[in-house]
């Protein structure tokens, strides 16, 4: 992919959208950067994915949490519990990934995109307007 001034700034409106929702209400990674890399620079879906795998690593790590932390929204315990099956659950879904069929795996990411955004709209509305 050839970095010229136009894709410079698709990918920083890429990062802010990303990091702006990351930090909002958690979301980000896969849900935004992933179909903004593919549809709007034309990046497959696997390296769509390993590129936002790659730049989730330090910002994720160090500012974003640094202010969870400070407000004391953090469990440290049970991150540090997750990131060890995260790890390995990383290695193990990537791998699965490349030996399939990238069309498979573009329909399993917008299933799971599609079921999750169903859910929350559904249990948001029914407390919001049914509930007592």
């Amino acid at each position: 992919m050839p970095i010229d001034a136009n894709t410079i700034i698709t990918l920083l409106l890429i990062g802010m959208a990303a990091g702006c929702l990351s930090g909002f209400i958690g979301i980000g990674g896969g849900l935004l950067i992933v179909p903004a890399l593919m549809y709007f620079l034309g990046m497959s879906q696997m390296a769509a994915q390993g590129t936002s795998l790659a730049l989730m690593l330090p910002p994720i790590g160090a500012l974003a949490v640094m202010n969870y932390w400070k407000a004391g929204e953090l469990d440290i315990r049970a991150a540090a519990i997750m990131v060890i099956a995260f790890v390995l659950g990383g290695w193990l879904g990537s791998r699965c990934a490349l030996s399939m069929n990238p069309m498979k795996v573009r329909l399993a990411f917008g299933l799971i995109m599609l079921y999750a955004a169903a859910r929350m709209i559904w249990t948001a509305g029914r407390d919001l307007w049914w509930a007592p």
